[in-house]
């Protein structure tokens, strides 16, 4: 694929490096967004490692030589370590948003919310790592990160080409992990229903989080506006946009309504976010919604 990566794999470290060599800004930037974030909240704290058997996993970068399970290990010429009940709750699964809709802004700000997407998930990885947390990335192979190596190969994934996605693809999760996913979440419905009970069934607990530009909040051009859509590059143009802007605003509440009720129903969480607004703001409403609730429930 001309020398990069397949689209959703993780890159080995010295290919990491070397991309991620070129995207300090977006590197330098989640990690001051983490640590800005990381003086207002408490640490995370782990309940306690438990030793109930979950599954194997192939070895990976970060992990101790001496979590190997040689029996299982001795069967192929992979690496195996076992993974705890515990260890799968404590894995957070993130994914973005991808495509030509996503990478767009209007004159109210000069961000696209795919630049405020990547931000914040990697900067929520970023808080997730330090807190001894297990992150993934919601793609084939489910690529795993840890310690500083690991967000040098997730800046760098994030930087390589991808097919455009609205919504995440299946993968095997690990049952009761943890899934962030981050779009602007404009799709039908019945897509997003489709996505958030195929999720719960796994189970895992979910967190969706809707990033929209300002001027897709409530429309605000006046006059003859012509509206190019990003994905399939048909027009329109509307004489007066000031004749649909209540319309148009009603649909994006009963949309946002929706998707609430859906998250809910599955007992998942749904935030909004418009790029804006801080990615400060943003992360730690994130951070906190992932942290334990009393009792020890998440």
């Amino acid at each position: 694929m001309s020398g990069h990566a397949a689209p959703g794999t993780a890159l080995p470290l010295a290919r990491a490096e070397a991309v991620a060599g070129t995207l300090p800004p977006l590197l330098v930037a989640a990690e001051r967004v983490a640590s800005t974030v990381a003086q207002g909240v408490h640490g995370r704290r782990r309940v306690g490692q438990g030793d109930s058997f979950w599954q194997y996993r192939p070895f990976s970068a970060g992990d101790a030589a001496s979590r190997i399970d040689w029996r299982q290990s001795a069967r192929g010429e992979r690496l195996f370590v076992r993974e705890t009940e515990w260890e799968a709750a404590q894995t957070v699964c993130l994914w973005r948003a991808t495509g030509p809709a996503m990478d767009w802004h209007s004159h109210l700000t000069p961000t696209t919310k795919q630049a405020r997407a990547d931000l914040l998930l990697l900067a929520l990885a970023v808080l997730l790592l330090r807190g001894g947390e297990q992150v993934r990335l919601i793609a084939p192979g489910l690529p795993r990160f840890a310690g500083r190596a690991g967000l040098l190969r997730l800046a760098a994934t994030l930087a390589e080409p991808t097919r455009p996605s609205t919504l995440p693809p299946e993968a095997d999760l690990p049952r009761h992990a943890r899934v962030v996913l981050i779009g602007d979440l404009l799709d039908t419905l019945d897509d997003i229903e489709t996505t958030v009970a195929r999720l719960a069934a796994i189970p895992v607990r979910g967190l969706l989080l809707q990033v929209l530009d300002p001027a897709e909040l409530d429309l605000p051009y006046d006059g003859r506006v012509r509206f190019d859509a990003a994905s399939s590059g048909a027009s329109t143009i509307l004489p007066r946009v000031a004749s649909v802007r209540e319309r148009y605003t009603a649909r994006l509440a009963a949309q946002r309504d929706g998707i609430g009720q859906l998250c809910r129903a599955a007992g998942f969480t749904f935030q909004t976010h418009d790029t804006h607004g801080t990615p400060e703001h943003a992360l730690l409403r994130l951070y906190t919604a992932l942290s334990p609730q009393p009792g020890g429930q998440r």
